[in-house]
């Protein structure tokens, strides 16, 4: 706990980032975790997914926009990415999923609110849907309201809860609703006693909790672990539920257990990798490395290989 909660504050120091960055080490280490820093990049994963019989959610990277023309040019990105997926024939097994804090959420909601319809739009077009993620624990009440009034347009829009939210279980409750996609996944933002579980094995518990809920209710629910126990008792739920496959989806982050991927995937299961994009990677990077000493141990021994 102590070395994931030195990571997340590095995830938002500057001196930190900077020494990352330009440390030839790291872009070796990025690209197991990051397509790539262009739309090409992106577009070509993707590909190479959907042809392994897996679907996809793209994020083009950034966060804590506080520019107008940086949250235009994210919105952009997305909409080119988005008619590159249809005009390719690649839509139908990927979507989108975006952090409002990079279309503008801190500067106005409403700005937010605007990019964001724009790129809904775009996914319409090209007949595949979005997912808002979900950020630190004080954006969370903007984030929903701002996906509840994007489903008015957009039903399909999904929407992310993160697990280690004390206020969790109230909120799949609330949202567990027909027709409803929400994905469900820990969480890794470093957080306050005050609001956020801080133990593993009450993480742990606080998920399943939310699993029940989710499975439980009309909605389209998304399993987003890696985790082999919680893997096993989603699996579990929904077999008890009586869902059918195709009801529910798995999802895993890109370079993260690519086999269990495989092979959720080759049994028939809906298989959705989380792949990330662009330059703005530091972030990203380092909440993944907090997340799993594994990941940890893959940095460090990159590390030494250059050495």
């Amino acid at each position: 706990m102590v070395l994931r909660a030195a990571l997340l504050t590095a995830s938002r120091n500057a001196g930190v980032r900077r020494l990352v960055e330009t440390a030839p080490v790291s872009r070796d280490v990025v690209r197991r975790f990051v397509a790539g820093t262009s739309v090409d990049d992106a577009v070509r994963v993707t590909s190479d997914l959907a042809a392994a019989g897996l679907t996809v959610s793209l994020d083009h990277l950034g966060e804590d926009t506080t520019e107008i023309g940086h949250a235009d040019a994210t919105t952009k990105a997305y909409v080119t990415l988005l008619r590159r997926l249809g005009d390719l024939g690649l839509a139908a097994g990927a979507e989108v999923s975006v952090k409002l804090s990079a279309v503008g959420q801190a500067l106005d909601e409403s700005l937010a609110l605007d990019n964001a319809r724009a790129v809904c739009e775009a996914a319409a077009a090209a007949s595949t849907t979005v997912t808002i993620d979900m950020e630190d624990h004080t954006t969370t009440d903007s984030t929903l309201g701002i996906v509840r009034d994007l489903r008015r347009d957009f039903p399909s829009t999904g929407a992310v809860l993160q697990a280690y939210l004390r206020r969790t279980e109230a909120d799949c409750r609330d949202l567990a609703v027909e027709g409803s996609r929400i994905r469900l996944c820990k969480g890794a933002y470093k957080e306050p006693e005050s609001v956020a579980y801080q133990s593993r094995s009450d993480v742990d518990r606080s998920y399943v909790r939310c699993l029940r809920t989710l499975v439980d209710g009309p909605g389209y629910p998304m399993f987003a672990t890696h985790d082999p126990r919680l893997v096993k008792i989603a699996d579990m739920l929904v077999r008890r539920a009586g869902r059918a496959k195709g009801s529910y989806e798995f999802q895993m982050l890109y370079g993260i257990r690519p086999h269990e991927q495989l092979r959720l995937a080759g049994a028939g299961e809906t298989v959705r990798i989380y792949v990330p994009y662009g330059d703005e990677w530091y972030g990203y990077l380092m909440r993944r490395l907090a997340e799993r000493p594994a990941n940890i141990g893959f940095f460090l021994r990159a590390v030494l290989s250059k050495t």
